[in-house]
């Protein structure tokens, strides 16, 4: 079944990209979103009964957002009316606001698809909703970002949100497959001739991303001598392929924290890979020698004391190296890191405290731990009572208490029974008990 919406299938087809042209003009033409519009799927129920809601697209880009939207026109049969947040003012939102009312009134629905909704500011989104509610439009909005931060929460409650995921690369070589015997539309007329071997390196490098494999494809065929797409060709086609990260939106928070918890979780190959995808998408090297340098003190802490240092020696070593040298530095730190032995045990311990301080607000200083510079100062007892340690047997005057009476007894440092806490914990323990012990007898 054949469907071009107004204004978008209708300028010359030999004029288009390969990707426009192979654009699927049915559900079942889409690859990779079966989760989502396979047989028997909600929204595919919703789409064939005619029940089409206003909605939010969120996936990577190539992911078929686009073509879903006007596959939602289709299925509804309604006028299909595209703008984008990036290129698109609140005039412009007015404007097809105000044609899809015009519609409305002679009795016709208008799908309004906003490209990138993420980009307009609230006053932008909020234009839309009393239309929404009247049933002037079905909203479709796609974003690549998470709706639930980039979305004002008056939009998000009368949209649906659909999940999109990045196409794998079995599904991008099943639409190379098609575009390449398709001779009204893709590329059938020219004869091609391309191993499977090449039609998966073109589906790796697209990474996700069916739009971009098709265009890769169809540089390639340009390229092409004598109909044939060889190694050579696809070298050319290939050199400059980059992996799908966004150096400030949601994948990079991702990766960010793939790389925190592979340390965490003492899985050295996950936190070099991890490490690695963020580098080659462009990431700032200094900025990930300052996580790592985070996830030494808080993670590995003094489990293995150790690591603060290294974490500090490949931040400084990437400043003077630079790349690519300096990155084998920070390679080595997040295997260091990833196979250290991990306690949080001081990062709970100062978290513990800073609650205590806020409960318990300004306590006073023990007289005895008091500074006393000054004759009236020590008339009133300040420093009065001190032991200096060092002049005590074993070098620790054990009855002294130094945190404030309202918090005799408190601990806020528990150490792990792993690396070096273990031998604290067993220093630690004796000590503790010898005050306990030192303090019962003073009492």
């Amino acid at each position: 079944m054949s469907f071009q919406p107004p204004g978008l299938f209708a300028e010359p087809e030999a004029l288009k990209p390969l990707a426009e042209r192979m654009r699927p003009r049915a559900l079942d033409e889409i690859v990779g979103q079966q989760r989502v519009v396979g047989e028997g799927k909600p929204l595919r129920r919703a789409l064939e009964a005619g029940r089409v809601h206003s909605m939010i697209l969120w996936g990577p880009p190539g992911c078929g957002k686009t073509t879903l939207a006007l596959l939602v026109a289709r299925y509804a049969d309604a006028d299909f009316r595209a703008i984008s947040a990036v290129m698109s003012g609140l005039p412009d939102v007015r404007k097809a606001l105000a044609e899809a009312e015009g519609n409305f009134a002679q009795g016709r629905r208008t799908v309004l698809f906003v490209d990138e909704v993420h980009r307009f500011n609230k006053a932008q989104q909020d234009a839309f909703l009393p239309y929404i509610e009247r049933g002037v439009i079905i909203f479709v909005g796609a974003t690549t970002e998470n709706p639930s931060f980039e979305l004002n929460s008056a939009l998000l409650s009368r949209c649906r949100v659909h999940v999109l995921d990045a196409v794998g690369a079995d599904d991008i070589v099943a639409a190379l497959h098609r575009a390449l015997a398709d001779s009204e539309r893709g590329l059938g007329d020219l004869g091609l001739s391309v191993d499977e071997g090449s039609l998966k390196l073109i589906a790796s490098a697209a990474d996700g991303d069916v739009r971009r494999a098709l265009t890769l494809l169809e540089i390639a065929a340009e390229l092409a001598e004598d109909g044939r797409i060889d190694d050579a060709t696809l070298e050319q086609v290939l050199a400059d392929r980059t992996r799908r990260f966004d150096k400030s939106g949601e994948q990079f928070y991702d990766q960010i924290s793939a790389l925190h918890k592979s340390v965490r979780s003492s899985d050295p190959d996950a936190a070099v890979y991890w490490l690695t995808r963020m580098l080659d998408g462009g990431c700032d090297p200094l900025y990930l020698a300052r996580r790592m340098t985070r996830m030494a003190v808080e993670d590995v802490g003094l489990a293995e004391p150790r690591a603060w240092r290294m974490a500090l020696d490949a931040w400084d070593t990437y400043e003077r190296l630079g790349s690519p040298e300096g990155e084998l530095g920070l390679a080595q730190l997040a295997i260091w890191l990833a196979i250290s032995p991990k306690s949080n045990a001081a990062y709970m311990a100062y978290n513990k405290a800073r609650a205590t301080v806020k409960q318990m607000g300004s306590l006073d200083v023990p007289m005895h731990l008091r500074n006393a510079p000054t004759k009236l100062m020590k008339g009133l007892g300040y420093g009065s009572g001190y032991q200096y340690d060092h002049d005590v047997d074993g070098g620790v005057a054990l009855d002294q208490q130094c945190l404030p009476d309202e918090l005799v007894g408190t601990t806020f440092y528990e150490p792990v029974d792993r690396g070096l806490e273990l031998k604290l914990r067993e220093k630690l323990d004796a000590l503790r008990a010898a005050r306990a012990a030192a303090r019962d007898r003073k009492a």
